[in-house]
């Protein structure tokens, strides 16, 4: 039970994250979202808020990360990049333009009182980066590329995700989701 706890309000950290910020979201905030008992969160996360945080990045970059790898095993670099984006443009819409990232939520906001949250953040991107560039490499794009090109996806869509919030729309995304497949599919020609 205690555990079931601890992960609902790490979800809920993660989710309220990406719509609030992580100045904009307290612990009576992530309380009422996962429905955890009022005294769990001080139980769970004695390290305070910071903790509750970077717990949620965790959880955020290994959970897009999966889908990143379920999405890349099929060997085309145009796939690794639809893998990364497909998630983001749901979760726009969904919420109505409300909802970013909450690895960036947090990265943005990341004070020097808690370095390990911009740690957890760069663990995140980096993660992202692997699974993208192992992708593209198993599509045929050279390994020095391929990283070159992983982290091009990951900055270019995080952008991309905040210019889709900023105009309410999807097209930012989808501008930028054409070039980085284009640029991948040709990099995994050009072996």
């Amino acid at each position: 039970m205690g555990r079931d706890s601890r992960e609902r309000m790490v979800r809920s950290a993660a989710y309220l994250f990406r719509e609030r910020g992580y100045s904009g979201t307290g612990f009576r905030d992530v309380i009422a979202h996962s429905g955890a008992p009022r005294g769990s969160i001080y139980h769970h996360f004695p390290d305070g808020k910071a903790q509750l945080a970077e717990e949620a990045v965790r959880y955020a970059g290994d959970f897009l990360n999966a889908g990143i790898l379920a999405a890349t095993e099929g060997g085309d670099a145009a796939s690794a990049v639809d893998a990364f984006v497909g998630w983001w443009r749901q979760v726009l819409i969904k919420s109505g333009f409300r909802a970013g990232c909450p690895v960036v939520a947090v990265t943005v906001e990341c004070h020097d009182d808690a370095p390990q949250l911009a740690a957890a953040a760069a663990a995140a991107f980096g993660r992202w980066e692997d699974t993208l560039a192992t992708g593209l490499g198993n599509a045929g794009v050279p390994d020095d590329r391929a990283a070159r090109l992983a982290r091009l996806i990951v900055a270019a869509v995080e952008g991309a995700t905040i210019l889709c919030r900023a105009h309410r729309d999807v097209a930012p995304l989808d501008d930028v989701v054409a070039e980085l497949k284009d640029m991948a599919r040709r990099a995994a020609e050009e072996t």
